[in-house]
């Protein structure tokens, strides 16, 4: 039964996949990818499918869901994670912190309610973010304050070039804005679990971003309740269309298209005095990729269905429904030229391409 994959992305475009594959554990997964290499058939791996983009003709080779489960802590027990049933779990303290290592295919989200019914803290801010645990590493997943890779300890993987499992430290595995060694070697690394290390408590880390320390009602750097920081972030994310809902088309997304834009200080100057700007360290400045867009003329629901940005946040290329890959990446190219012509910055896509391109 042929299996498209718009029925597995959250942007919901995307043709056929040549064979698909689903890899419940961690050695079908592994057995998956290294049969394919092996025959020299292409490979895909999938997960959440919350930051990719499909081409309309599909993919030709092996498409591989990982879809393994489970979560254990140091000296604790294997169990797989119950968003509905979060009692405590035994486990010993480590290097400061427990240490959980999950399996690539647990939803992250489902992951953060768990750790936040553990009272384990460090991925509270990072509360409805789509997709699975897995992929959080390649991109160094971030939002409000927290990336993983402030809690990430090691991520274990399979290296289809050598043809061997391979686990890195977190200082090993180059994590920066965005990206990481396994970005910057896209499809070489197929991550298998990765190992988070926790702090215990009741409260969250010191809020560092200013909306949210708004919304909870505390100064820059305090704290509040790890339940109260997860329920205040889920909050803004809805506001702004990125938690996933069926009903609501503005959630029918692959998140943030575009990465904010890293610049050096030279080119950070030539923008207008109001865009804002953030030190990014190494001499460079960051700015908002979602200043440049409105400011270049495209506001929340620009576009004409089927894709239009979000009526809610600008950063996200939505499908009203019906809407294909082209459709996608022909709004994408408009945005991005009209940046480019107004500010002199090209925007980066953030979602993985796959038979697509914006040049």
């Amino acid at each position: 039964m042929t299996e498209l994959l718009a029925d597995h992305t959250t942007l919901r475009v995307g043709g056929p996949a040549g064979r698909w594959v689903e890899a419940t554990t961690t050695d079908e997964l592994v057995a998956a990818v290294a049969d394919a290499d092996a025959a020299g058939e292409p490979v895909l791996v999938l997960s959440g499918g919350s930051n990719v983009v499909v081409a309309d003709e599909g993919f030709p080779g092996v498409v591989v869901h990982v879809a393994t489960k489970g979560v254990s802590t140091d000296g604790g027990s294997f169990c797989e994670i119950d968003a509905d049933s979060v009692g405590p779990t035994t486990g010993g303290a480590s290097c400061g912190g427990m240490l959980v290592e999950v399996q690539a295919g647990e939803n992250w989200d489902d992951f953060v309610a768990w750790t936040i019914g553990q009272e384990y803290v460090g991925v509270e801010a990072l509360s409805g973010i789509p997709g699975a645990v897995g992929s959080t590493p390649i991109q160094n997943v971030g939002a409000y304050g927290q990336e993983v890779s402030q809690t990430i300890w090691s991520v274990r993987t399979w290296d289809r070039q050598r043809r061997q499992y391979a686990t890195f430290p977190n200082a090993a595995c180059r994590f920066g804005y965005r990206s990481s060694r396994f970005k910057a070697e896209p499809g070489r690394y197929v991550v298998v679990s990765v190992v988070f290390q926790l702090t215990e408590g009741s409260m969250g880390q010191p809020v560092r971003y200013g909306e949210l320390a708004r919304v909870l009602g505390v100064a820059p750097g305090g704290r509040a309740p790890l339940v109260a920081v997860r329920e205040a972030v889920l909050g803004l994310r809805r506001a702004k269309g990125m938690v996933l809902a069926d009903a609501d088309h503005d959630t029918w997304s692959a998140g943030s298209f575009f990465t904010n834009p890293q610049l050096t200080e030279a080119d950070a100057a030539r923008l207008p005095a109001d865009a804002p700007r953030f030190p990014a360290g190494q001499g460079l400045v960051k700015t908002s990729a979602a200043w440049l867009i409105e400011h270049a003329g495209f506001g929340k629901g620009y576009g004409t269905p089927p894709v239009t940005l979000s009526t809610k946040h600008t950063l996200a290329l939505t499908n009203r429904g019906g809407a294909r890959a082209s459709d996608v990446v022909a709004l994408a190219r408009e945005v991005r030229a009209g940046v480019r012509d107004r500010f002199g910055v090209t925007l980066v896509p953030e979602p993985v391409l796959v038979g697509v391109g914006l040049d």
